[in-house]
């Protein structure tokens, strides 16, 4: 299955049972307009944790009619992390969503050692990008969480990222490690990584997908690109998934997506026991959505 739009995913969303969404800090105007959206689209049952008044009071601000039996009380923004968590920990809630609330407070929680959501894995962040004239949904790991990842933190950020695409039902996702350029060069240490990512994943180091790499950005996504360069693997300028050197890479790729092309941005938090909804302020409503969107879609494991 491939996606060539957000609305695909939000269709085929709305399908499937409604998923339970525990949001950590709900009481802000911004966080619950896309609970809202999800909520009239079928997609969520909402847990709403947080100060109840100020739930109640930007619920009434945005036209959203929010049932007391959606809202669990809390004093303090660590308590609602708490809370919000549990529910997802205890089964009584499918997926989590960080609300109103600094990571580092919603991230202690999560990674709590009794009641938090560890698996063992390594955390990371995987974005979807819905592109103007592009023909596909790319996806992008790791532009969010992981700073500077060596080579063992970037084989488990690969695989994350695979295992969550199949999920959503892209069998054998097409991985592209990224640098500047596609040849092996010993002064670019990302053309080493990539290199041995891609043959780690031959042997079964990494299981699930076809990776290779090094590529460019231009000769991963665009099959043209890729002929002139004489590139003709599974991979080049088909690649459903592309995995960035560092932070930095991903983040102005993702934001020269949104501001320059005019995409739209969803994305999750990969590797604890429930997909993660964690969203920015500038993020539109609709982005937001398609974030709730995919998180449920992976939770239901396609």
């Amino acid at each position: 299955m491939k996606f060539s739009s957000f609305s695909e995913m939000l269709e085929l969303a709305q399908t499937l049972p409604k998923s339970k969404l525990s949001v950590a800090a709900a009481g802000d105007e911004t966080v619950l307009e896309s609970v809202k959206m999800a909520v009239d689209k079928g997609l969520i049952e909402p847990i709403l944790v947080g100060n109840r008044e100020r739930i109640k009071e930007a619920g009434e601000k945005i036209g959203f009619d929010i049932r007391d039996e959606w809202i669990i009380h809390a004093d303090s923004l660590e308590e609602a992390a708490r809370e919000a968590v549990k529910k997802v920990s205890s089964r009584e809630a499918d997926l989590i969503m960080k609300g109103m609330i600094e990571t580092s407070i919603f991230m202690k929680a999560v990674l709590h050692p009794e009641f938090g959501l560890r698996t063992g894995k390594i955390l990371s962040h995987l974005g979807a990008y819905d592109i103007p004239g592009f023909n596909r949904i790319i996806f992008m790991t790791d532009g969010g969480i992981n700073i500077a990842p060596d080579l063992e933190e970037k084989a488990g950020i690969l695989q994350n990222a695979i295992d969550a695409l199949i999920s959503l039902g892209i069998q054998e996702p097409r991985c592209a490690v990224l640098s500047t350029v596609e040849l092996v060069n010993p002064k670019i240490p990302s053309t080493l990584e990539a290199s041995t990512l891609a043959k780690m994943a031959q042997r079964g180091q990494i299981k699930g997908g076809v990776v290779e790499g090094p590529l460019a950005l231009d000769n991963a996504i665009n099959e043209e690109a890729a002929r002139h360069k004489g590139l003709d693997g599974p991979v080049a300028g088909k690649a459903d998934l592309l995995l960035v050197p560092d932070i930095e890479a991903g983040n102005i790729f993702g934001k020269t997506i949104i501001f320059c092309a005019r995409g739209t941005m969803a994305g999750t938090v990969l590797g604890a026991a429930a997909p993660i909804v964690m969203t920015s302020r500038a993020d539109t409503p609709y982005g937001k959505l398609c974030s709730i969107a995919i998180s449920a879609l992976m939770g239901k494991g396609l």
